[in-house]
């Protein structure tokens, strides 16, 4: 069994996304994958059971037998945290260890690191004392920063060591993906670090559905609260004149437009085109001609009690930290995964081919 830690340097970073689209391409391949999240962050609880929220959707997105207090064997929870500080902190590291001796008869087994090289290190399950647990090697992921991406795929070497294989560069804007390939790539592959994919930074990915816009902004759904799991991937005010937003709501698809309660003129025109919600602000409702029109078309429509400026400031806030968990985005992954990923030159320096 080869086990593959994929770390990372920074939160964000698309840790998740390369793991489960790594594990899905190695299982089309015939190999047997298991799959693991040794440091839970978001916990959720079942009966007295907690685990971390993507501990579920890991399971039945690779049909994993294993339970879930094996895929998700600790989660830095309250009370976890206030044990700590107690001095009366549960033995994580035998817990991880345990769980990830259950997985059997597998090819490889994948753990999904925590958001930086060190988190976790109070509890002993930091990536680079994983590492050397079990015997890994890890595959950093760094999203795309700048120079600082170089530095930080270059520099994980003096940290992990031989336990370090390389690196896969994402969500890489396309203004810079030819740069990032031609010149970022070769230059780190020269100073003997790998790197096994560049991903291109993609907003089908980062989108957010219209249900997690409610949470983030506190709204109410005024109609087709059915319609709550739709994606939306770019996001438009309707401040200006009905013409020219017409224009703009043309060429942009499944969006997100934010505008007054008293711009019914722009809400209509919205809902003439690819519009995923209408954000209405200021806490006003709209009316019935706009409702119905938005019921008769699928669209909900939200009101949060935000104006426009703090809305955004939310929503962009939000952006680029979604969550993959959800089928769809799975399919995507993969896809991603299956054109940018190198897996002969991975698979070939595991000693697999």
């Amino acid at each position: 069994m080869v086990p593959i830690l994929v770390a990372s340097n920074i939160g964000y970073a698309g840790r998740t996304f390369i793991s489960l689209g790594l594990a899905l391409k190695l299982m089309d391949m015939g190999y047997k994958v298991g799959m693991m999240k040794p440091f839970g962050v978001v916990p959720i609880k079942s009966g007295k059971d907690v685990y971390d929220a993507d501990a579920p959707f890991i399971k039945e997105t690779l049909g994993l037998d294993e339970p879930l207090d094996v895929i998700s064997p600790f989660v830095m929870s309250y009370e976890e945290q206030t044990l700590l500080y107690q001095g009366k902190a549960v033995d994580a590291k035998k817990r991880v260890l345990t769980a990830y001796a259950s997985f059997k008869k597998k090819d490889f087994i994948i753990l999904c690191g925590a958001s930086d090289l060190f988190e976790g290190a109070l509890f002993g399950i930091d990536a680079v004392s994983l590492a050397e647990e079990v015997k890994a090697k890890v595959l950093l992921v760094e999203p795309w920063r700048g120079d600082i991406s170089t530095d930080s795929l270059f520099g994980a070497r003096t940290i992990l060591g031989k336990r370090y294989v390389g690196g896969v560069i994402n969500k890489v804007p396309e203004a810079t993906l030819e740069f990032a390939k031609a010149t970022v790539k070769p230059f780190l592959e020269k100073k003997g670090v790998p790197i096994f994919g560049v991903i291109p930074k993609d907003k089908y990915l980062e989108s957010v559905t219209v249900g997690q816009l409610k949470e983030i902004l506190n709204g109410t759904t005024l109609c087709c609260e059915d319609k709550l799991d739709e994606l939306v991937e770019n996001f438009l005010i309707g401040a200006m004149d009905v013409d020219s937003a017409l224009n703009y709501f043309r060429r942009t698809p499944n969006k997100a437009v934010i505008t007054g309660a008293h711009r019914t003129d722009i809400q209509l025109a919205a809902l003439e085109t690819s519009t995923k919600c209408i954000i209405l602000t200021g806490g006003f409702r709209t009316n019935e001609v706009v409702l119905g029109k938005a019921r008769s078309r699928g669209i909900p429509i939200l009101t949060v009690t935000d104006d426009t400026f703090s809305a955004i400031n939310k929503i962009e806030l939000r952006m680029g930290k979604s969550s993959i968990r959800e089928k769809r985005k799975i399919e995507r992954a993969k896809e991603l995964i299956g054109q940018g990923f190198d897996m002969f030159g991975f698979l070939k320096l595991l000693g697999k081919v």
